[in-house]
């Protein structure tokens, strides 16, 4: 069965439309700095892989754990940093991660420590099963649950008092916000403040096309050794809903979502399972401010995506696509807090908002 149920947000006193054009100037006010790739990273492999061994430390308070209710069986575990006596008029920044990622993943850990030090609450959120969460949902993961990103802000608005709210994501995680803010259209809730995208997959298939190229193996071979030791460990767990047998050799993405992702959601097979959950089908409703940002030279979501899905002609977004950064690294020639480039845009984008 499909967990993708749209709720009715046009009903609720909650939610109030809001004019392009009010989004238009909002999104489009944020001043953005120019990406200048580190001299010796000009290429697309080169860049991401560089970014995941990149020695870096952070400096951020403990974490409070928090275990949200996304559904009746299921609960998101976040890492909290609250500012000193948690003030609700404070704007939290939510971060999700990308495809085999968690909140320990050394982009998220990048925002979450310059957006607390600018002020912000910071919520690092592990999607389904990720950050050793397995027995906390009976169900998988996939790219299109932007349902548990609606009851994380439900959840953080109704339970906390929170009045700012503004969610990140990165590669899957990026389409997942992005999907979740395409859901909203004009009835975007008050305290949804701003969206942001780095690299996000919007459109599926053609993402995992990509990584069935050849210069692509390392990373197919990457998810997939991932994602299988991730199933492994979950029909372990829950042994009368997932079986070890009959799936057959599973090389890629692709066939892991035609075997697993596509049938354990009640899809046909892979590409019905892309073409519902992929963000491009509703990227042109997003009526809140968002910041979408990409690389040209990103290995495995290609540009193209992002051209075909007419993402520049929604006012909406701020759209930023420069030649060079791989996928989700954005390592620049300069240092300190300029050395992650999106990271840095994220979090000046959300400051631009926030009231």
């Amino acid at each position: 069965m499909s967990d993708f149920a749209s709720l009715d947000y046009a009903t609720s006193v909650r939610l109030r439309p809001i004019p392009v054009l009010c989004v238009t100037l909002r999104a489009m006010s944020f001043a953005s700095v120019p990406f200048e790739a580190h001299s010796w990273l000009k290429n697309g492999h080169a860049m991401t892989i560089a970014a995941v061994y990149w020695p870096r430390r952070f400096t951020l308070p403990a974490a409070e754990e928090r275990l949200f209710r996304v559904a009746e069986d299921s609960q998101l575990l976040g890492h909290c940093h609250w500012q000193k006596e948690k003030p609700r008029d404070v704007p939290v920044l939510a971060i999700v991660h990308g495809l085999e990622g968690s909140s320990d993943s050394n982009y998220v850990l990048g925002i979450a420590e310059k957006a607390y030090q600018r002020g912000f609450h910071v919520v690092r959120l592990n999607q389904r099963n990720c950050g050793g969460t397995e027995k906390q949902t009976p169900t998988l993961y996939n790219s299109g649950m932007s349902g548990d990103y609606r009851a994380v802000f439900e959840e953080l608005t109704e339970n906390d008092g929170f009045t700012q709210i503004f969610f990140a994501g990165y590669s899957m995680g990026g389409n997942l916000v992005t999907k979740m803010a395409g859901e909203y259209g004009n009835a975007v809730p008050r305290a949804l403040r701003g969206v942001c995208g780095i690299c996000p997959a919007i459109d599926l298939a053609t993402s995992a096309d990509a990584l069935g190229k050849h210069e692509n193996y390392f990373y197919q071979r990457h998810f997939v050794n991932g994602l299988m030791a991730r199933y492994a460990r979950k029909a372990a767990l829950f042994p009368q809903i997932y079986s070890r047998h009959g799936l057959g050799k599973i090389r890629t993405v692709r066939e892991f979502d035609d075997a697993i992702t596509g049938p354990c959601f009640g899809y046909r097979d892979a590409q019905e399972y892309y073409d519902d959950a992929g963000a491009r089908k509703v990227v042109g409703q997003v009526r809140v401010p968002m910041l979408m940002i990409t690389a040209q030279d990103d290995p495995f979501v290609p540009y193209e995506s992002f051209l075909a899905a007419l993402v520049e002609e929604n006012p909406a977004i701020r759209f930023l696509a420069p030649k060079h950064g791989g996928h989700c690294a954005f390592i620049s020639r300069h240092g300190g807090a300029e050395r992650f480039w999106a990271e840095a845009r994220v979090v000046d984008f959300c400051e631009g908002l926030r009231e």
